[in-house]
């Protein structure tokens, strides 16, 4: 049986980086524990610590670009790239039970989310505002807490409304089919 290591991904549980270090992990042939650190940020810090044995987080989208706070993120850690990947990301809108589109006054989500779907917004909610947020699975988590207000909605991977117990709008809402993000996966310098 092979050592069990621990990949640190920049999400929360049903995030983006979590299905991208799914996939990597299996396609790998890993044993590993997934880490949720949030943030691009944290996950570094921790490569660079030793607290973890690999990070994974996304670097650009065919239609979001670059994704800014990674590159600042890579700017102020040592680290080696050891890998990188593309993943196919499926946007979904959801809000708390029973919420209708009518009701939905702000959409929350990471800032990469919201430039993916420019294009649902503006048709099915031209008069809602928007908020970023850290991380897409974090927005929904903290809609189904309660942190956000009961008329937002979340842009964020179907599995977040399944675990956060969200009803889910509409799916594939993104402007680009695929919709294709990088991620690399570094480990300590």
């Amino acid at each position: 049986m092979s050592v069990r290591i621990d990949i640190g991904v920049s999400g929360d549980e049903a995030s983006f980086s979590e299905a991208a270090a799914m996939q990597y992990i299996q396609s790998a042939g890993l044993n590993a524990r997934i880490i949720f650190l949030t943030d691009m940020e944290r996950v570094l810090s921790a490569v660079e610590d030793g607290k973890i044995d690999l990070g994974i987080f996304p670097v650009a989208n065919q239609k979001g670009g670059l994704v800014k706070m990674a590159l600042k993120a890579m700017g102020n850690h040592p680290f080696t790239p050891v890998d990188d990947f593309w993943l196919n990301v499926q946007q979904c809108l959801m809000v708390k039970n029973g919420v209708t589109m009518r009701q939905i006054h702000k959409i929350v989500s990471h800032p990469q989310a919201l430039a993916q779907c420019p294009t649902f917004i503006e048709t099915k909610l031209p008069n809602v505002s928007r908020m970023e947020w850290e991380d897409t699975a974090k927005a929904a988590a903290d809609l189904a807490s309660g942190k956000l207000a009961a008329d937002c909605a979340v842009i964020a991977p179907k599995r977040a409304a399944e675990l956060y117990g969200l009803d889910l709008l509409e799916e594939g809402i993104q402007d680009l089919k695929p919709n294709l993000t990088a991620f690399v996966v570094v480990k300590k310098k």
